[in-house]
């Protein structure tokens, strides 16, 4: 394990609090091990009393919004529910996907022989994911993601779903991580250190979120810019996975 990363703030006022969540901080207490660290008590230590509106898996980093009145609570929990908030998700995932900007429709339904996991389902809610593709890679793609509506795991679920996995995903895909030697051409490793993985979380980060300030009604867009391990992946991906994709298609990347 590396050094221990921490939450930052990217914006706060009377009404709300913005924060870039690292991948080792949990959204809420575990209900086993409430010594493992998260955002909510972190932020109360703090800054006193936060309200929860939303969540991002323990795996996943980036932008989150807590409020820190009632009523700042209560508008942006009618936002979320009345679909009136708009994230995008940054998806590093298996395979080229081809086309350059399509939508996943596919019904989701809580898995009941595996709790915890999502699957889909005739049976399943609505769910709808915007997908664009950003950056290709040899064997890899970057996407850019927009949940129409919330369902849990709906991301990983629904790019799983057409074929391209997370590239790293423990419940939905691989989750082993992604190493050096598998990107590198003749790659060496030291004999008495063993490889450590550039990532070895899910693949996926919450890139920016806009909500109708509770205090104005205004519009206001927040973003969150991808920490270490996803930065390291993306470098690594850029140098020794570079795709060919553009000069085969006839296209500018």
């Amino acid at each position: 394990m590396g050094k221990a990363t921490f939450p930052v703030i990217l914006h706060e006022d009377d009404a709300i609090l913005v924060v870039a969540k690292p991948p080792s901080f949990h959204s809420l207490p575990d209900r086993f091990r409430p010594d493992i660290p998260n955002l909510r008590e972190w932020l109360r230590q703090r800054y006193g009393e936060v309200f929860v509106v939303h969540r991002l898996d323990h795996d996943t980093s980036g932008v989150m919004v807590f409020a820190r009145t009632p009523e700042a609570h209560r508008d942006l929990s009618l936002q979320f529910e009345h679909r009136r908030v708009s994230k995008v998700y940054h998806a590093v995932v298996v395979g080229v996907v081809e086309d350059d900007a399509f939508d996943i429709d596919i019904p989701l339904l809580v898995d009941p022989s595996a709790p915890g996991r999502v699957i889909p389902s005739a049976r399943g809610k609505e769910s709808l994911t915007r997908v664009r593709v950003r950056e290709r890679f040899q064997s890899a793609t970057l996407l850019e993601c927009e949940p129409v509506t919330g369902r849990q795991h709906q991301v990983r679920v629904h790019v799983a779903a057409v074929g391209h996995p997370l590239l790293v995903d423990s419940l939905y895909g691989v989750g082993d991580g992604v190493y050096l030697s598998a990107l590198k051409p003749r790659y060496k490793k030291k004999r008495t250190d063993p490889e450590r993985p550039i990532i070895n979380r899910a693949t996926l980060h919450a890139w920016s979120i806009t909500i109708l300030h509770p205090a104005n009604g205004e519009p206001a867009t927040f973003t969150a810019e991808h920490p270490k391990d996803f930065r390291a992946l993306l470098h690594a991906l850029r140098k020794y996975s570079a795709s060919s994709w553009g000069e085969e298609h006839g296209e500018a990347i």
